[in-house]
């Protein structure tokens, strides 16, 4: 499919071949759509084959026909899923062509704007397509913060709930995005570099190569976050099996001294006035009741019950 719209005018028209001042965008064209557009615009053979070819990640390259860049962002930033979408830029001096397979997101938001005072040239275009994709960043690094936080009050209000696999899903996730991200900074500072525009067009390109930045910091945030939320799920692992072990501790110091006063009591002398006396037996019950009572008490005093 081909479309094309004027960068005078704004107006959507059926596209003949005309390549200036022109934004034209190809989504998964045919042989004869691929090749009228390799005889109205003239374009490097290697930029074309990066821009064909399936599952490419972000890059940027300067040749003499054209500046060139490629970038890959979320199909569904707010969900964060591992479907990506990619989109590759032709800027011209007069002209831009775009390329995907089915369309992307920041198409989307731009193409209504293609023709307005701040979106009316080649250079104007590419900027506002790289600025909607790395917004695109901004609402996944939202979604996942999300995520993340919600992932952290469970930590804390369900003790018992293993989050290791959810933490090592996530930062999967981020890991990705922070990959993402960082190609997409690092094609746009090459673009930056090497493309031949005006001052004001560096200035917009470095403004979108500062927003991957950012975005990536938020991504690497968020890594920390999580390797710091694995080591306190460990720690208050640790924490509820030293609570468990002083339990048991204190109630084996509880039946020490009993076990200590049976084993007297159990040995076969034959001269043992409590054996003998009436009373012995629950004396050796009222014994063993007082002083299990006093060390609970004490260790309750102690807080180590």
């Amino acid at each position: 499919m081909i479309r094309a719209r004027r960068l005078s005018d704004g107006q959507d028209f059926p596209w003949n071949g005309e390549h200036e001042n022109v934004w034209v965008d190809t989504q998964d064209p045919t042989p004869a759509e691929l090749a009228a557009l390799r005889a109205a615009f003239p374009l490097n053979r290697l930029a074309l084959e990066d821009a064909l070819e399936r599952g490419h990640w972000s890059r940027a390259e300067v040749y003499p026909e054209h500046a060139f860049i490629t970038v890959r962002s979320y199909v569904n930033p707010d969900q964060v899923d591992e479907f990506t979408e990619r989109l590759s830029i032709f800027t011209f001096d007069h002209a831009v062509l775009t390329h995907s397979p089915g369309g992307t997101r920041a198409l989307s938001g731009v193409w209504p704007l293609a023709g307005r005072d701040s979106v009316n040239t080649a250079q104007e275009v590419t900027y506002e397509l790289l600025d909607h994709t790395a917004d695109t960043f901004f609402t996944a690094a939202d979604a996942l913060e999300a995520r993340v936080d919600d992932l952290e009050e469970r930590v804390f209000q369900r003790v018992r709930e293993n989050p290791v696999p959810h933490v090592f899903e996530l930062k999967h996730l981020v890991s990705q995005a922070r990959r993402l991200a960082t190609d997409a900074r690092e094609a746009t500072a090459l673009l930056g570099r090497h493309a031949t525009c005006t001052p004001a067009d560096l200035v917009r390109y470095r403004d979108v190569q500062d927003s991957f930045t950012r975005a990536a910091a938020r991504f690497d945030t968020l890594r920390d976050l999580l390797t710091n939320l694995l080591d306190l799920h460990l720690n208050l692992q640790s924490q509820r099996m030293n609570e468990v072990m002083r339990t048991l501790t204190a109630v084996s110091v509880i039946f020490l001294p009993l076990t200590f006063l049976a084993g007297v009591w159990g040995m076969n002398f034959e001269f043992m006035p409590e054996l003998r006396s009436p009373h012995g037996y629950a004396l050796a019950w009222g014994t063993f009741l007082l002083i299990g009572a006093a060390l609970s008490v004490y260790f309750k005093r102690r807080g180590w019950w």
